[in-house]
């Protein structure tokens, strides 16, 4: 969960008036956050905010701009969301940009006024952007750049490797792109994102100037925000269109709360995007979504009048429409977190306060145990840990990425199933696997000592046309080792005991499978139905999760013996 640190002061300065650490902690439920650390000396707040669906509350200016909503019953007006703007600059896109970092979005701040806490906060905004919401960089990052060494228009193109040289952040000398992703810092730390490029992006202005090379680092002449200044240029490039535009708006939201005159900018694309060819941001990306006052009462347990939820809403930061019981709401352009009405309830709940529903208790005493199934897994897990092996776990939800792409089967006809209206790419889909979510564990464990033994026995998701909802879970288990020596026969030993312990019988089969080695792969099978598979993973398997060790998995589904279960 992102954590942040503020200042106790900045926080009453955006908010307006001072609070006592009570009042704030009697507040901060409207973020789903809460205080871990307060240091009376310095004032300084660390604040841990438990909702992922909402990066602009990861940041002091959000949390403010919330619980200001919430005091004045209505949200914050922003005149530069929509509506007929004149763009004060121009973004011009290369077309080699499409296969590489295709997107970008801007905007101008005018008039604030940076001293060091505020510079800190738009530091720490920008990182945690990048960092969590963008995925280390990879799909969002952010750059900050004094406005007046900039001459319109930008250009956002692509260079050679060792087309231009410029000196980046952190540095007193000119390099190369090729030679920051060597020898800087940044550079060394996030040129994986750029792997495979033969040119790389690079912003630069009508004069020339290299504002930076993103995502990067930006240029020491341009891009280096100092206390002092007024006027910043903020940019945002990244692969998702709509992760770009939303950062645009958080970023230019919370200027705006600091005192700054936001302008627009106009990005020219010269190939076709989801919103055009011309864009100009910040942009209104949130359509209204209608429901009715059923929504409300049914999943509340308590009948919600219309003016009763109009208000809460509003009090919320929506816009609502009442037309008898049905609703029409909207979320201000800095969110796009809106999937489905029960969304709109969870945010009535928190605005009304969970303390203010009525309690009731149960009418009806029932007992609860655990199914057939569970138990089973509760025994596979107590084997693997007799054996050796520690359990990770990890999250249901995963990404194309790590499902198809770096397991080598781009190739094949996988069907995931997907998460509609998706916010994050990282969070897209329902795994399929639970081997990639051991890769996940062990390629951030290349620290640790050998070997490594871990399992994991958890839910994954399969496409079924026969199933109700076209879809089926499946619980699975899967295993990995990982040493210099870690072979077949090793992890097979391991199998062999674990369906003797479970009492089932099987066999393995030759197979082939792009993750895995040749002749060093089989099919798990039992009473003719394929469970799953065992085997060495292929080297471009292990390279594409940046794995430098051998490692041998197998995964199984666990439905083959629930009926044999003692009692």
């Amino acid at each position: 969960m992102p954590t942040i640190q503020v200042k106790i002061k900045d926080l009453e300065t955006l908010l307006g008036r001072s609070l006592t650490l009570t009042e704030l902690a009697d507040r901060l439920p409207l973020v789903k956050g809460e205080i871990k650390e307060h240091d009376e000396f310095s004032g300084e707040l660390k604040l841990e905010l438990n909702d992922t669906n909402r990066p602009d509350l990861w940041c002091v200016e959000g949390i403010a701009r919330q619980i200001k909503t919430h005091r004045l019953k209505k949200a914050v007006a922003y005149p530069f969301y929509g509506g007929k703007r004149k763009a004060a600059a121009v973004i011009e896109v290369s077309p080699s940009l499409k296969t590489i970092r295709p997107y970008i979005g801007a905007c101008i701040a005018r008039g604030l006024s940076i001293d060091e806490e505020t510079l800190i906060q738009l530091i720490q905004t920008q990182e945690k952007l990048s960092e969590s919401f963008g995925r280390k960089r990879q799909w969002v990052s952010i750059g900050l750049y004094r406005l007046v060494d900039i001459a319109f228009p930008v250009f956002y193109k692509t260079v050679q490797p060792d087309g231009v040289r410029f000196t980046p952040l952190g540095f007193e000398s000119p390099m190369t792109p090729a030679e920051i992703l060597k020898k800087h810092p940044k550079g060394t730390a996030y040129a994986g994102i750029l792997s495979g490029a033969g040119v790389y992006p690079l912003l630069a202005d009508r004069e020339n100037r290299i504002l930076s090379f993103p995502p990067i680092i930006n240029s020491r002449e341009v891009g280096e925000v100092q206390v002092g200044d007024r006027d910043l240029f903020v940019e945002v490039t990244g692969t998702d269109l709509r992760m770009v535009i939303l950062t645009v708006n958080i970023l230019a939201a919370n200027l705006a709360d600091r005192g700054a005159k936001v302008d627009p900018v106009e990005v020219r694309y010269p190939y076709s995007t989801d919103f055009g060819r011309k864009i100009t941001m910040p942009a209104v990306l949130a359509k209204p979504m209608g429901m009715t006052l059923d929504h409300l009462s049914s999943a509340l347990g308590e009948t919600i009048a219309a003016p009763k939820a109009v208000s809460v809403l509003k009090a919320y930061g929506y816009n609502v429409q009442s037309r008898g019981r049905h609703l029409t709401v909207s979320v201000p352009a800095y969110r796009d977190d809106l999937l489905h009405p029960v969304d709109v309830v969870e945010d009535f709940a928190i605005s009304r306060g969970y303390e203010n529903f009525e309690s009731e208790m149960p009418t009806e005493f029932t007992l609860g145990g655990l199914s057939s199934i569970e138990q089973f897994s509760d025994r596979a897990r107590e084997s693997m840990i007799g054996m050796g092996f520690q359990e990770v776990i990890s999250n249901i939800l995963t990404n194309r990425e790590e499902s198809i792409d770096r397991m080598a089967l781009s190739g094949m006809n996988v069907n995931l199933v997907a998460v509609e209206n998706v916010m994050s790419q990282t969070y897209s889909a329902l795994r399929n696997g639970i081997v990639p979510s051991l890769l996940r564990v062990e390629s951030a464990s290349s620290k640790s000592f050998y070997p490594h033994r871990i399992f994991e026995a958890g839910e994954t998701a399969v496409t079924d046309a026969r199933a109700p909802e076209g879809t089926r879970t499946v619980l699975k288990l899967a295993s990995l080792i990982a040493h210099p020596a870690a072979n077949f026969s090793e992890l097979h030993s391991c199998l062999d005991l674990l369906m003797y312990y479970l009492g089932g019988t099987y066999q393995l089969e030759p197979t082939s499978h792009p993750s895995f080695i040749e002749g060093r792969v089989g099919k798990i099978v039992t009473g003719g139905r394929d469970l799953g598979l065992i085997g060495e993973l292929h080297p471009q398997v292990l390279e594409n999760w940046q794995i430098t060790m051998p490692c041998v998995v197998f995964e199984l589904a666990l439905d083959f013996r629930t009926e044999s279960l003692p009692k």
